[in-house]
């Protein structure tokens, strides 16, 4: 199993620190907006979920490993898979990519939870559009 979701954007000085390039943690800021599209392209919307059916989704856990640095500037481009769906998670492949070259990868497993934060079965509406 493997959905594909492509976000691209662009490298903005206030991603950068003092020389230019991409601070660390502004990665997984990229991942998140990169989900989030992921979640827009299927016809629905974190806000949505939450309202209708009461579920946020989190992340869990995050592996990312960076292998070439981002600067000022830069196009990236984010490919989203999803790997692996279960009751109440889903992990995701997450490649970052400057023109050819994979500059950062991250695995993430992300989790279906509750207004209190209890672990949820992932909402059909979901589980039809990501299995």
């Amino acid at each position: 199993m493997s959905k594909e979701f492509k976000y691209v954007t662009k490298i903005y000085y206030e991603d950068t620190d003092a020389g230019g390039v991409v601070y660390y943690a502004n990665y997984l800021k990229f991942l998140e907006r990169a989900r989030s599209e992921a979640i827009y392209s299927l016809g629905l919307s974190n806000k949505e979920i939450l309202e209708k059916e009461g579920v946020i989704i989190i992340v869990k856990t995050c592996n990312i490993e960076y292998k070439k640095p981002a600067k000022f500037e830069d196009e990236i481009e984010i490919i989203s898979n999803i790997k692996e769906v279960k009751n109440s998670s889903f992990k995701m492949r997450q490649v970052i990519k400057k023109k050819f070259d994979i500059i950062s990868e991250a695995d993430v497993v992300l989790v279906t939870v509750n207004k209190k934060g209890k672990p949820v079965r992932i909402p059909s509406i979901l589980k039809k559009l990501i299995d």
